[in-house]
């Protein structure tokens, strides 16, 4: 950042000159001011620094374009308001000066604008900040618009004239702040205060950006662009701090059993009667150190509406599996579990018993030719050479291990057990289940800037494997018995919620609804993980969530771009249209067949789920 030690005549000349040659600038100003402008947008966001004034500062420091006015030499930053309103009026048609202060009163938005010449901008405003109650129901505010040329707070000097505005082609909007995120005493509420402030930003960002797109000749596209491009330091420190702690741990490895090949011998061979205790892997960390870095990490301090959602959400996230790791074989693993995975709705559980139904198991030893390891690694390595056409940075290995009994991806690495053999027509399914999701969008988001979306944002489990799944149907290999597991972990899932014991899960799964006894003791043995673990329900879950996610016209490519979940996707939209984050710069290789075009057409069209297999 720049430091301008004094506002004259000189360094205004200079601030304009940094932003003609280089589009943006970032500098400190006399009396600890600011000033923030990226991409020379057409707007300027303004907060006067007062003296008891809490909390109002961090409503304006994540904007793409603005300035803080210093306790000292106003006049020199009328100067500098009115020069950069003159300037840049010239490259946009016009300018807009959105001036923001705390008032007295606790209930009252006051808009103050020019509503004849803005009418459409000053109703969109009104309309965001009337929605304010619905969001926080202990709220009872109100929002009045004055129609006056005096838009700045009761008593202060203005920054521009009406006059000044006209002819420097520019609009002066002043917006009065209730102070309802802080008390009688002036003590900012610090939880409210971040909603409040992510909730008020997105009203002015709607409201600047009906101004921008009538008003101005600026090419910015919707009001998510409004945010900053380029992310402060501290946000980057925050992201690789948050995907350390993750790296240091292998969850899925430490919740399930180190002894699961005595666990089914024993079972088999007393008659499915006997379950023998889970024993667990040593703990490589210790839980307590690490929930001590967790919050030592100063996640208050980060502005950015969208990344201060996405960190806060992944911190609750490593904090309830560091937890669980601490709890594994006790009741309360499984209460955390629940809470993890969000439990199991009605309609969920619905369509589980609808798919298991509809749709039989069927005999696997008669269904055709088989392949081995070393074959499913030949095919892996030609998705690979299509990945590395696409991006030739792409580099991923196959391992084929004696000391590996499910095939799994891990760091973008494909991991085979040695013995491991499959159907030949599920092969191709299963490449694009783990080459062509979870080792492309780990590729993926190792691109991007922010190391989380290669690890994975909070809760993205579901839509991951929703999008693994989906794949297996978009190639032709989504099976009658792949189906049927998906369903019937979620019913063994609902049978634990319900207080049902091992032997009680297998003999429903293999007695009610048709499972052999292999099939029925893997559902159950990973359910029982850790004494409930819900992870597996997330496949169906994830499954049924993208179905209706592409029902309502949402775009499927996207989710490739990186691992997150669905309801993040309004926030990867904005980072890209910020040009935070970027398109995934692979894709898989079915995504480009008639075949995927007519299979999507189907989901689109509400083919049932029971209907997707081969």
């Amino acid at each position: 950042m720049r430091k301008i030690s004094e506002l004259t005549e000189e360094s205004i000349k200079q601030i304009l000159t940094i932003l003609e040659d280089e589009g943006e600038i970032s500098a400190s100003l006399p009396g600890n001011g600011l000033i923030h402008i990226e991409d020379n947008l057409p707007y300027l966001v303004v907060y006067r620094a007062r003296k008891n004034d809490p909390g109002t500062k961090r409503l304006i420091i994540s904007e793409a374009s603005y300035l803080l006015i210093g306790n000292e030499s106003f006049e020199n930053y009328r100067k500098l308001v009115h020069a950069l309103a003159n300037t840049l009026s010239g490259n946009f048609k016009s300018y807009m000066i959105f001036e923001i202060y705390t008032g007295l009163s606790r209930n009252t938005f006051t808009i103050k604008a020019p509503v004849q010449k803005i009418s459409s901008t000053v109703d969109v405003l009104e309309k965001g900040l009337n929605n304010i109650n619905k969001e926080y129901s202990g709220l009872d505010v109100k929002t009045e618009i004055k129609d006056t040329p005096h838009r700045q707070k009761e008593g202060d000097r203005e920054l521009l004239s009406i006059e000044e505005a006209k002819r420097s082609g520019s609009v002066v909007v002043g917006l009065e702040i209730p102070a309802v995120y802080r008390d009688e005493s002036n003590k900012v509420y610090p939880v409210f205060l971040r909603e409040f402030k992510d909730y008020l930003i997105s009203c002015i960002h709607k409201a600047i950006f009906d101004y921008v797109r009538i008003q101005t000749t600026s090419g910015v596209e919707s009001h998510l662009a409004l945010g900053r491009r380029h992310l402060k330091e501290k946000v980057f420190e925050i992201d690789k701090a948050l995907a350390s702690i993750e790296k240091s741990y292998q969850f899925l490895w430490l919740v399930s059993p180190a002894n699961i090949r005595d666990i089914k011998n024993t079972f088999f061979e007393n008659n499915f009667e006997k379950v023998i205790d889970y024993h667990y892997r040593l703990l490589p960390i210790d839980p307590d150190v690490l929930k001590r870095k967790l919050y030592n990490l100063k996640i208050e301090d980060i502005d950015d509406p969208a990344m201060s959602h996405i960190f806060r959400e992944k911190r609750e996230e490593l904090d309830q599996q560091i937890t669980m790791l601490n709890e594994r074989g006790t009741p309360n693993f499984f209460y955390n579990s629940i809470r993890l995975y969000k439990g199991i709705t009605q309609k969920l559980n619905r369509e589980a018993k609808a798919i298991l139904d509809e749709v039989s198991e069927t005999d696997e030893e008669n269904e055709g030719v088989k392949i081995n390891a070393e074959d499913f690694g030949a095919l892996a390595r030609k998705e690979f050479d299509n990945f590395t056409k696409q991006d030739s940075s792409f580099k991923s290995k196959v391992h084929i291990r004696k000391d590996v009994n499910i095939i799994m991806v891990n760091k973008g690495e494909l991991y085979i057990p040695s013995d491991y053999k499959m159907l030949k027509i599920e092969a191709n399914a299963l490449i694009q289940h783990e080459v062509g999701t979870h080792i492309l969008t780990y590729h993926n988001g190792t691109s991007q800037p922010l190391e989380l979306l290669s690890g994975g944002l909070a809760d993205y489990d579901p839509l991951q494997e929703g999008l693994a799944v989906m794949s297996e149907f978009m190639v032709n290999g989504l099976t009658a018995n792949r189906l049927r597991t998906l369903a019937g972990r979620v019913i063994a899932g609902s049978a634990r919620l319900e207080g049902a014991n091992f032997i009680e899960i297998f003999r429903l799964l293999k007695m009610n609804y048709g499972f052999s006894a292999q099939r029925a003791f893997n559902i159950t043995s990973r359910i029982m993980q850790g004494g409930g673990f819900l992870k597996d329900i997330i496949y169906l879950k994830g499954l049924v969530q993208l179905r209706e996610h592409l029902q309502n016209k949402g775009d499927y490519e996207s989710l490739l771009s990186g691992k997150f979940a669905l309801q993040h996707t309004e926030i990867i939209k904005e980072l890209t249209e910020r040009e935070v984050l970027m398109s995934g710069v692979l894709k898989p290789s079915y995504l480009s067949t008639q075949n995927f075009k007519e299979k999507i057409k189907l989901i689109r069209d509400g083919l049932p789920i029971s209907k997707m297999i081969t």
